[in-house]
């Protein structure tokens, strides 16, 4: 099978696992793993922020993440599609009594004045008030879109004016970081808090770190206790996310090509299925018209294509390390005879 349901089904190379069973271990709720810790300790760096927190979800960290920067019955402004509004099951709400209110976005890209338009953070005693904004890079549900580093600036220094917290969900920034060359620090520093997941493009089995100011990182060890996700020996996983880092950041460039590659072979059937100009990471997305995307994926199931339905009529399609340039031409093909019938 041609799994691209999503980046996050890949499996560990075989220097991964070397790297995973010969990890140095101790035990994380005691603060001790010196795997995690040198995990933590890098990603913070790159980031350019103090401290680390190695967590189990990237949902775990956007929750954390958050949750630093706003109080119950406050609220956090994301976009209509955001990952954290959409995917992660209400948590925020659930868990930590917060609102959210959406801006409007074409494919997820961010403007800063959609923000400046629905932004309160002082709205007094009758209204919710803001007290975090939150923007996804690369954005998922939008296709694997780069955030414009001018807008993510921009809205970085509207929050800093009005004394309101920014957090990023930076599942795919390593993606948004290899398409375009700006660095890691770069986009960290607009941030106070950043939340990278390592089992996505890089290819790690498990974990995300967020990064943020040692004293936030301290609070946030704390409320992870709290909420039944320390672990212990954790650095064994842990060692995977490093060996990612070091060995398979600069090659998820193949699979922006590959995804290039399937969408391409899509509109050579099915041109108006997809939007090739929108290809700009890992991502593709295709519109089936009056087609029910779930018999699409079905069908192209049959024919050896593994995709999502994430929508009536969309599906979307995630290259990564365990499928080739070739794999995803063949992909492209098969869901181009379907998109065309």
């Amino acid at each position: 099978m041609i799994d691209l349901r999503s980046d996050t089904v890949t499996r560990p190379t075989e220097g991964m696992r070397a790297a995973m069973a010969a990890a140095p271990v101790g035990d994380d709720v005691y603060g001790e793993d010196p795997t995690v810790l040198e995990l933590e300790r890098r990603t913070a760096e790159l980031m350019g922020h103090e401290a680390g927190l190695y967590c189990a979800t990237g949902s775990l960290t956007n929750l954390l993440g958050v949750w630093l920067l706003a109080q119950p019955g406050q609220e956090v402004l994301c976009d209509v599609g955001a990952h954290i509004a959409r995917a992660e099951m209400g948590a925020h709400a659930a868990v930590h009594g917060l609102t959210m209110r959406t801006w409007p976005s074409q494919r997820g890209r961010l403007e800063v004045d959609a923000v400046r338009a629905i932004l309160s953070p002082a709205a007094g005693p009758y209204l919710v008030s803001t007290a975090a904004v939150a923007v996804e890079n690369t954005h998922n549900f939008g296709g694997g879109t780069i955030q414009p580093l001018e807008q993510l600036q921009a809205t970085s220094d509207l929050c800093r004016e009005h004394g309101v917290g920014f957090h990023l969900d930076g599942a795919r920034l390593w993606n948004a970081h290899v398409a375009t060359g700006v660095p890691l620090e770069t986009y960290g520093r607009l941030f106070d808090t950043v939340s990278l997941c390592f089992s996505k493009g890089l290819g790690a089995p498990v974990g995300s770190v967020l990064v943020s100011s040692a004293a936030n990182i301290a609070r946030a060890r704390v409320q992870r206790k709290r909420l039944g996700a320390g672990w212990r020996q954790a650095g064994v996983i842990a060692a995977g996310a490093a060996y990612a880092l070091e060995h398979q950041l600069t090659r998820m460039a193949d699979d922006h090509i590959a995804a290039r590659r399937l969408g391409t072979a899509v509109a050579e059937s099915a041109p108006t299925a997809v939007d090739l100009d929108s290809l700009e990471t890992n991502i593709v997305v295709l519109h089936t018209g009056d087609l029910p995307a779930a018999p699409i994926a079905a069908a192209a199931a049959e024919q050896g294509v593994l995709v999502s339905a994430l929508g009536p009529y969309l599906i979307r399609a995630v290259t990564h390390l365990d499928v080739t340039g070739d794999d995803c031409l063949e992909a492209g093909q098969v869901l181009g005879r379907l998109l065309a019938a």
